[in-house]
């Protein structure tokens, strides 16, 4: 039986799509602080060193695996290789075990949406600061569970309509929508006293350490796997998305220049993001008295405490900010969680085609969606540690960011620190050393005139495979605190 997977309704509604499916909390939440605790622009110049080299090279390889087979992450994989046809599985494991936090974040969102549009109808109330308002909020248990269920609700309604009905619809007004509230935020942001300190900290070589941001520069390897991981988790690569978007795609759409697009869109993005939380943090710090060398630049306390701050500071409009900035983040939130969960929810189409029946979406969407809340609700009911719950690996887990023996860090460390990285290796390897960079370049070249042969079979076969062990090394120690790197 033919399966009715649909179709995107046009390339632009697939490039909002996919770009949205980068442009996510890696981009607003993620590159901010991991560019404020790795040195500023050093990590800024590897992670666009590594999105060029090793990003875009994947994209395309991803791509081209979901439109040559037609299939969802798992299909594609046992379509192409009989070595590595295990690999698939990574990639629906990684969705799913990202979701289970990905959900809360986009729930405290709402969140933190509702307070400030609530203190923008009730000028004048008191508010709170922004550490007290985010401890209050992670201790109060049901609050998480319910913001992180509408949060899913959402997903769930956009992701039942499908491809082009839910996904495409949300992302061709949401993207532009987001670009537009990310403009307003940098203007402001770059404009307050004191933010041009947090604009040298980010674009001037060397600042970080010499204005006393940090202490010294950390080791080039933990840089590197600090940037490839972000790289991976902000474009979307390794964890099913770009391969199952890519299953959708028609044969006369041009992959070399739709992953230049997505890879370029999503790297301005989260440099934009960076412009509008950096600067506006030490501006913020430096106007309250703060040395620089005590400003916190790391950490994801950046966007909850530290922003929430910078907001109530700019007095009565300052709500107005607040609620522009966290319904943006909102939109960055749904955009890639609803692809994370297209590539669980197309797995499931595509098992059903596979014996002759048509899998029924809405059944599907909102089983995958339940069992997602499942998972969502320990973490939410946890609140990044502060509540005391049992973990799995006490005590042996570490930790990116300042929230240590927490279900986040777990599921984050078994997605972003082992299953990423490693399924991103192997699938380098499958196709630079088993299947052949051919078997892919014909698919590539379908569509498209660039002259793009020779690049993608070098850095398939070598760049990215010595890129991935570096950044896979680099992340399992990052997260266990093995001392590997120093």
């Amino acid at each position: 039986m033919q399966n009715e997977r649909g179709n995107w309704g046009s390339n632009f509604g697939f490039l909002m799509a996919a770009i949205g499916s980068a442009v996510g909390l890696g981009n607003i939440w993620g590159f901010p602080y991991k560019m404020g605790k790795s040195g500023g622009f050093a990590f800024l110049l590897i992670y666009l060193l590594l999105a060029v080299f090793v990003g875009f090279i994947i994209m395309m390889a991803e791509l081209s695996m979901g439109r040559k087979t037609g299939q969802g992450t798992v299909g594609a994989y046992q379509g192409l290789s009989k070595r590595f046809k295990w690999v698939g599985w990574l990639a629906v494991f990684s969705p799913f075990v990202i979701m289970s936090f990905y959900s809360v974040l986009g729930g405290y969102c709402i969140e933190y949406m509702s307070l400030n549009l609530s203190n923008l109808a009730f000028a004048g109330a008191e508010i709170q600061t922004g550490a007290d308002l985010f401890s209050s909020m992670l201790t109060n248990q049901f609050g998480c569970v319910m913001f992180t269920l509408l949060f899913m609700i959402i997903c769930f309604l956009i992701n039942r309509g499908g491809i082009a009905g839910g996904i495409e619809k949300f992302n061709k007004v949401g993207m532009p929508a987001l670009f537009v509230m990310l403009v307003i935020i940098i203007i402001r942001a770059v404009t307050m006293e004191g933010a041009v300190e947090g604009l040298k900290f980010m674009f001037l070589p060397g600042y970080a350490v010499q204005a006393g941001f940090i202490e010294k520069a950390p080791h080039w390897t933990t840089v590197l796997a600090t940037a490839g991981g972000q790289m991976f988790f902000s474009l979307s690569l390794a964890m099913g998305i770009t391969i199952t978007y890519g299953s959708y795609l028609k044969k006369s759409q041009n992959l070399v220049q739709n992953s230049c697009i997505v890879v370029t869109a999503d790297t301005i993005v989260a440099i934009m993001a960076g412009l509008a939380v950096i600067p506006a943090a030490v501006a913020n710090g430096i106007q309250s008295g703060i040395p620089l060398d005590q400003i916190k630049l790391g950490g994801p306390s950046l966007l909850f405490v530290t922003l929430q701050d910078v907001f109530h500071a700019m007095g009565p409009i300052g709500p107005l900010f607040g609620v522009i900035f966290y319904l943006l983040v909102l939109i960055a939130a749904i955009s890639s969680a609803i692809a994370l969960i297209e590539v669980i929810i197309t797995y499931f189409m595509d098992h059903a085609a596979a014996k002759g029946k048509n899998g029924n979406r809405h059944k599907i969407a909102f089983w995958v969606c339940a069992a997602i809340m499942v998972e969502a609700a320990i973490v939410a009911l946890d609140g990044l540690g502060s509540n005391d719950m049992w973990i799995p690996f006490r005590n042996t887990f570490g930790v990116i960011g300042e929230f240590n023996d927490c279900w986040l860090d777990f599921m984050d460390a078994l997605s972003e620190g082992i299953a990423m990285p490693l399924g991103a290796l192997l699938t380098s390897i499958m196709i630079g050393w088993e299947i052949k960079p051919k078997t892919l370049l014909d698919e590539i070249n379908t569509g498209s005139t660039a002259k793009i042969n020779g690049f993608f079979s070098f850095c398939i076969k070598f760049v990215v495979p010595l890129a991935m062990i570096l950044i896979l090394v680099g992340q399992i120690d990052t997260f266990f605190h093995l001392g590997i790197f120093v």
